[in-house]
């Protein structure tokens, strides 16, 4: 049955979310530069399937099909025009999955980036992209979804854009930025300084946070620096890193590694919890079971999260070392 995030939020539990929608339909045959979204009309069973085996993982959250469902992505298909279809369909499916459970799951409406650059880098106008994402959430709510999920951005304005056009439509929004540069958004924003943007936001959201990016001991990383922040927090994190087997791309995270990825991130603050690039049902499944028998402690330091999760990729955040620096001092 469908549920609220704001409800499952208010019950203290952590949540687990779903993982990755694309490497996951590459592994059921969509071809590289094909546009998921168009499974969502062409392969509805494949879509409802992903979603039903996340669930049946253990997920609270599923993710709808369209996270490059604005007009801007979609244009390069030529499909531009069926913006609101799509995402309207998308989360039809995901709440018809979720109607079929008997526990509650929350249908999020997948919200990605525009893919173009803002005035003066590019030619994106604040406008211009809030008009595109309302498009888009607009079919989202329509379908059912009861949250827009807005992921994997780096720019700040694209942030306001997308979360203006949420408060707008009447959805309650989630926002997750990609720290996939040195451990910033390709545009230079830092972890800790995400909560700042939502300072003049007419409506704050319901949980911040951060996914993708370069694997899970970065991501977790990425998480510290937001720790005690007055929004619920969200790592979403890659399993593991992605390299090439032959002319496949395929990701270095274990299902054990990702439990152990996500029992860290429940020490580290983590109210809600998933995978994205890479993260299967089977290690989605796994970080149910490896969450289900944790109890939060205490933080976790940078050390812990190597031993446990594995090697950075980026060198660690600047106020990240400073703790270090303290805590070896004291």
């Amino acid at each position: 049955m469908r549920a609220s995030l704001s409800d499952l939020l208010a019950t203290g539990k952590v949540l687990l979310a779903d993982g990755a929608t694309g490497t996951n339909y590459f592994a059921a045959g969509l071809m590289s530069g094909d546009p998921p979204e168009f499974w969502t009309v062409e392969r509805p069973d494949e879509v409802m399937g992903l979603h039903r085996r996340f669930v049946e993982a253990g997920s609270d959250i599923i993710l709808t099909n369209t996270f490059g469902c604005n007009r801007q992505r979609l244009k390069l298909h030529k499909a531009q025009d069926r913006t609101y279809e799509l995402a309207r369909a998308a989360a039809e499916l995901a709440c018809k999955v979720a109607d079929s459970f008997d526990r509650p799951v929350v249908v999020a409406g997948s919200v990605g980036p525009t893919g173009e650059l803002f005035e003066p880098l590019g030619q994106l106008t604040h406008d211009d992209a809030v008009a595109s994402f309302s498009e888009q959430i607009r079919g989202l709510k329509d379908g059912g979804a009861n949250v827009a999920w807005i992921e994997t951005m780096s720019a700040t304005e694209e942030v306001h854009a997308a979360a203006t056009a949420a408060i707008a439509v009447g959805l309650p929004y989630v926002v997750t930025c990609s720290f996939d540069t040195a451990g910033r958004t390709m545009m230079g924003l830092l972890p800790g300084s995400l909560a700042e943007v939502f300072d003049g936001e007419e409506q704050p959201p319901l949980a911040m946070g951060a996914n993708c990016g370069v694997g899970a001991p970065d991501i977790l990383v990425s998480l510290m620096e937001m720790a005690g922040s007055r929004h619920p927090l969200v790592v979403k994190g890659n399993c593991g890193v992605p390299h090439f087997v032959g002319t496949e791309i395929v990701y270095s995270g274990t299902p054990e590694l990702m439990g152990r990825y996500a029992t860290t991130a429940i020490d580290a603050g983590a109210q809600i919890v998933g995978g994205c690039c890479g993260t299967t049902p089977a290690h989605v499944a796994a970080m149910r079971e490896a969450m289900d028998a944790h109890t939060r402690g205490r933080p976790p330091t940078l050390e812990t999260i190597v031993e446990l999760v594995g090697e950075l990729t980026n060198a660690a955040p600047t106020a990240t070392a400073e703790r270090r620096s303290r805590r070896a001092q004291g």
